[in-house]
């Protein structure tokens, strides 16, 4: 009972070992992830019971990824299997004043083979508590913005928590419909939007600045538009180089602006999945804690993040409150 449900793409993420360009390496790493199994696995992490929703190829690769998700206890039994193959995507680490390069291969993967009639949405949400989407589903292809929509409408009329991260990316809309009409849909079943003024301005057509006063007005007015919205997280990223970035978050939960101090990520070991780790910590943060200390759970969260590699954030709930509790030295535990 009790279960949160995730419903995405599941990839294969291809690496040089370290910092290194493929150009100068015979040898490579794997991980598995995606942006929203990313945020199903840290929040079992933290205890959560977590259903993930997907397609996955029918071959051994397939079949490592599901057992990749059984190893942290995910639910799988939704995940239908596909004759194409997992989505993949090649990842250059990038250091110092060297930006990270990121190159896909989804356009035929098993993924974007889902239609609606091939998830049981009754069956899958039946011990539903909360459902968790990305804007990144959506832009993938029609069969996953249908699929995903099918959810989302059950899963509101079950009166089950929904959280949205939009993450609008351009570059992926290539199926025919308009990106901000098909985020509008989807948010108005939405209760929890995690995302900031970028997000904000894209589907209002508005032009706010990044100040706290226009976050404030800007939140105001996507919870006119959109009236299922209940609370606006928004996750601040500042970035000094690749190697070295500052995280802090703010809310305005309907009724109070607050803001938290700014964690210091000196020596990045890992950028990627750091969005998703925010977006786990202040959905099990909702879940246990006030607006203000979820909020500070998900900074915490997404700050360890930066120190695995991997998609993934192996950290559980123990882990993210010692930096909370203010110990971020990373001194030898005995």
């Amino acid at each position: 009972m009790n279960q949160i449900i995730t419903f995405g793409e599941v990839l294969m993420r291809i690496s040089p070992l370290g910092n290194r360009k493929f150009v100068q390496s015979n040898s490579v790493e794997f991980y598995f992830g995606g942006t929203e199994v990313n945020v199903g696995i840290s929040i079992a992490n933290f205890g959560g019971n977590v259903k993930h929703i997907s397609c996955i190829s029918n071959d051994f690769i397939g079949d490592t990824a599901i057992s990749y998700l059984n190893k942290f206890d995910l639910d799988t039994s939704a995940i239908v299997r596909s004759g194409r193959p997992l989505g993949v995507y090649f990842l250059e680490v990038g250091a110092v004043m060297r930006a990270s390069s990121i190159s896909y291969n989804r356009s035929h993967s098993s993924f974007s083979e889902i239609v609606p009639s091939m998830v049981n949405w009754e069956k899958s949400l039946e011990n539903g508590k909360w459902f968790h989407w990305t804007g990144i589903t959506p832009a993938l292809n029609k069969g996953s913005k249908d699929t995903l929509l099918e959810g989302l409408k059950l899963a509101r009329k079950q009166g089950m928590q929904i959280s949205a991260d939009p993450t609008y990316r351009s570059g992926l809309w290539k199926y025919g419909e308009d990106a901000k009409e098909v985020l509008s849909e989807l948010i108005n079943y939405s209760t929890i939007f995690i995302g900031g003024i970028n997000e904000i301005n894209e589907l209002l057509g508005t032009d706010f600045s990044y100040s706290n006063e226009d976050f404030e007005e800007a939140s105001k007015q996507l919870m006119e538009k959109f009236p299922s919205i209940e609370k606006v997280f928004d996750k601040i990223r500042t970035s000094i180089n690749s190697s070295w970035h500052k995280i802090r978050a703010r809310m305005w939960n309907g009724k109070e602006f607050k803001e938290t101090e700014d964690l210091d990520i000196t020596h990045i070991v890992d950028r990627i999945g750091t969005g998703d780790a925010f977006a786990a910590g202040l959905i099990h943060g909702l879940q246990n804690f006030d607006d203000f200390k979820a909020m500070q759970f998900a900074s915490a969260a997404c700050a360890i993040k930066h120190t695995y590699l991997g998609d993934v954030n192996y950290a559980n709930e123990k882990d993210v409150m010692t930096i909370l509790d203010g110990n971020t030295t990373g001194r030898l535990n005995r």
